[in-house]
């Protein structure tokens, strides 16, 4: 076995420095919104969104006490979640699904924040039964029209709930995830999705996590009751490495 060079070594270093102290950073700035907002830090999740990002990188976030660790993409997520089978981690699907990734998604993903629609209820059930898993489920709420952002209008929200806490039994309602729209301030659109929420508890109590902000805006998600902040950029950076899945 080749014993890795000093230059590999201390390149892993310095990368492992730069996650600690970018986790530290934000980690202070949930803490901070938390103490404005008349809330404990405990009440706030951070999902860690690696992307592109090689699994090492993944490693790294583990040793530094990260347990949830989110991807939007499937192949991505599934390589590195093979990767990473020993450790007890969390992994969160955030970004649109399509139906014939369904069933892949189904196989590592704890929570998938991204259903917008009836078929891929359907699908992610389908997926959930062969796994032979429990999937926890989010419905994503758009806030506005914008194309590509995925997302069900609020009018629909209520349905998409009942069918996946209905019709699915292997399927759980975990609560609602948003991303704010680039026409409205983000706080304005946190307290949309907090008025959507709590009208959806009065049917479906249980449904408890609102994934609201990211590395730009998690304080005023956290102002408006976010219980999941996705945050990747202010932690991981934003040069994508070539190879993500190593």
């Amino acid at each position: 076995m080749t014993a890795p060079s000093p230059v590999t070594d201390a390149a892993a270093q310095s990368r492992a420095a730069e996650l600690e102290r970018n986790l530290a950073a934000a980690r202070s700035r949930i803490a901070h919104a938390c103490r404005a907002a008349g809330r404990a830090p405990s009440e706030v999740t951070l999902v860690v969104v690696t992307k592109t990002w090689p699994a090492e990188d993944v490693r790294t976030l583990h040793a530094l006490g990260v347990t949830d660790v989110g991807e939007n993409q499937d192949q991505q997520a599934a390589a590195k979640a093979a990767a990473t089978e020993d450790l007890p981690l969390r992994w969160h699907f955030i970004g649109q699904l399509q139906r014939n990734k369904a069933a892949s998604v189904a196989q590592y993903a704890d929570l998938v924040h991204s259903v917008d629609r009836l078929p891929l209820v359907d699908a992610l059930a389908r997926g959930a039964e062969r796994a032979g898993r429990r999937l926890r489920c989010l419905v994503q709420v758009g806030l506005d029209d914008a194309p590509g952002r995925g997302g069900v209008a609020p009018a629909g929200l209520e349905r998409l709930a009942d069918a996946i806490a209905s019709r699915a039994p292997r399927l759980e309602l975990a609560g609602v995830m948003t991303v704010a729209p680039l026409h409205i301030s983000p706080a304005e659109a946190f307290d949309r999705l907090a008025v959507l929420h709590e009208r959806l508890r009065a049917s479906h109590p249980g449904a408890v996590i609102r994934s609201a902000g990211m590395s730009g805006d998690l304080e005023m998600a956290i102002a408006s009751g976010a219980t999941h902040v996705r945050v990747g950029s202010a932690i991981l950076g934003t040069r994508a490495p070539r190879n993500p899945a190593a």
